[in-house]
């Protein structure tokens, strides 16, 4: 399998902390978003929709989207519910991840991180903060309730929030106000085979 992405994105991050703690075998080759390579030929070729993290699989298939990525490596594990609904509960905090939590901690993120808060980005960066704040809120009332968001033990809901939630800071969000959300990001990060994401270096 190989897996094009960028080490420092947190949706590419998703599949590199999901192989390490599976031990899956896979040839990772670097994409540099800022340097403009997903719009280059040789890519747009693979993936005409240009984005990351993108993966080629033995048998010539080929997979996008970082959360669909993670269903397709999680079947048959104990990171996903065979079925039911534990399984729906998952998929329920990957939308949400994607469509509540990702467009705005991770954009946050990107504006202040990757580009160092440009002045004609300030009014969308302060609407991440106000979005990003009620996911974050979301996600601590589900964990003073429950371990994880599997429930007592991970799934790949917990991998697909992690990502951006544990770098959440390098967007300006202040994460010790989330107690159950620190509890959390500590126990993720005491799974056997977890790996830290990639600083980026300027």
């Amino acid at each position: 399998m190989q897996v094009f992405g960028d080490r420092s994105s947190g949706n590419c991050y998703k599949i590199e902390l999901f192989c390490s703690i599976l031990k899956i075998d896979h040839d990772w080759v670097d994409i540099d978003v800022l340097a403009g390579d997903t719009h280059k030929a040789v890519f747009r070729k693979l993936n005409p929709n240009g984005k990351i993290p993108f993966v080629t699989l033995h048998d010539g298939n080929t997979l996008a989207e970082s959360n669909a990525i993670l269903g397709f490596l999680a079947e048959g594990t104990p990171w996903l519910p065979p079925s039911g609904i534990k399984r729906a509960k998952t998929y329920e905090w990957l939308f949400f991840e994607q469509y509540s939590h990702e467009p705005f901690v991770a954009v946050a993120r990107f504006i202040q991180y990757y580009q160092k808060m440009p002045a004609e980005r300030m009014a969308e960066y302060k609407e991440c903060h106000v979005h990003g704040t009620h996911a974050l809120t979301v996600m601590e009332h589900n964990l003073v309730k429950h371990g994880f968001f599997g429930g007592h033990d991970p799934s790949i809901a917990d991998i697909a929030l992690f990502a951006y939630t544990h770098v959440a800071d390098q967007g300006g969000f202040e994460l010790q106000k989330y107690p159950a959300i620190t509890r959390w990001l500590d126990d993720m990060k005491s799974i056997p085979g977890y790996t830290p994401i990639t600083e980026r270096i300027d």
